[in-house]
């Protein structure tokens, strides 16, 4: 007899899926147990809340069923757990009966794909609801311009040495790398975008009024924005890596390096406070003790004038970031 086989509930099938997914080819029987071992459990799942009480929970079930028979090895399915928010329009989910849906498809026509996607990513971490009325399209796209201008603008060839290059800016480089990929990692996508943007602003300003776009560092610089907006916006990073006088295609470059000897930082800002207001701000070692930063705050010429001759009851040092006097 020929029998029907969509009958069962399709959470039945969802709840195990991804177990198929990794024998494929596998016809004999639902899964592979070399393969599911091999692969699974999954490193990451993303779904938003309602999972929680549905295909999630359904999924955790089914897999610790199968533990207890034996027919793999783990017992929780996904590794981590990401529920990302929802895009609102005027504080409320979009609907035909409320009249407040946005086209998608007008809103790629108007900004293209790689501003939205950036307009979506940068409005906030992944897991917080999104209104669309407090995006903008238009402010990603001229930032996203702005980055594929320097492109342009860079006067070296492919290949040159970097470490000739201007080491202030090498070090705002490989510093704001550092920050885009831990945010990266951690999935803090927003915090991500705001350091591109700052190495896009340390750019410009090296190629317009610092080092000129022939530096090697400058070149370093762009590569880095091009290799991390391939990220979010792979149309215009694919732009601007051909502009750079790359063979395509950016996805195939890799990440670039961290150079940690450039992350190592020749002074930081401390600042002075009396009662917690701010009176001074100095340059100091990061390797500056608690004593040494506190008689430094008490010989600054602005604390003195605010003193006066009224004794401090206590001093608070933390070095290298801040000293607080308390009248």
């Amino acid at each position: 007899a020929l029998r029907d086989t969509d009958t069962m509930d399709t959470f039945v099938d969802s709840s195990w899926y991804f177990l198929r997914y990794t024998s494929v080819n596998t016809h004999d029987k639902p899964f592979d147990r070399k393969e599911v071992d091999t692969w699974l459990p999954v490193d990451q799942y993303v779904g938003g809340v309602s999972h929680a009480i549905l295909h999630l929970l359904y999924s955790r079930f089914f897999t610790k069923a199968l533990k207890d028979m034996g027919y793999i090895n783990f017992s929780e399915p996904f590794t981590r757990l990401l529920n990302q928010g929802m895009v609102l329009m005027d504080g409320s989910a979009m609907s035909k009966s409320r009249g407040n849906l946005v086209a998608l498809s007008e809103e790629l026509e108007k900004h293209g794909v790689d501003a939205i996607r950036l307009s979506m990513v940068f409005a906030g971490p992944p897991e917080d609801d999104v209104d669309w009325a407090d995006v903008s399209p238009t402010g990603s796209a001229k930032f996203l311009h702005r980055a594929w201008r320097l492109a342009g603008d860079v006067k070296s060839e492919p290949g040159i040495d970097f470490s000739k290059g201007d080491l202030a800016l090498r070090k705002v480089s490989h510093k704001s790398l550092q920050d885009i990929s831990f945010a990266v990692e951690s999935f803090r996508f927003n915090v991500a975008v705001a350091r591109i943007m700052e190495l896009v602003n340390a750019a410009r300003k090296a190629i317009d009024s610092g080092v000129g776009p022939s530096d090697p560092a400058v070149r370093e610089a762009v590569e880095i924005v091009a290799i991390s907006l391939s990220l979010i916006a792979p149309y215009t990073a694919e732009e601007m890596w051909e502009l750079l006088g790359h063979a395509p295609s950016v996805a195939r470059a890799g990440w670039p390096s961290i150079d940690p000897q450039l992350l190592t930082q020749e002074s930081v800002t401390a600042i002075f406070q009396i009662n917690g207001k701010i009176k001074s701000r100095v340059q100091v070692s990061p390797e500056i003790t608690d004593d040494a930063l506190e008689k430094m705050a008490l010989s600054d010429h602005a604390i003195l004038i605010d003193l006066g001759s009224t004794a401090p009851k206590k001093v608070i040092a933390k070095a290298p970031k801040f000293v607080n006097i308390v009248l």
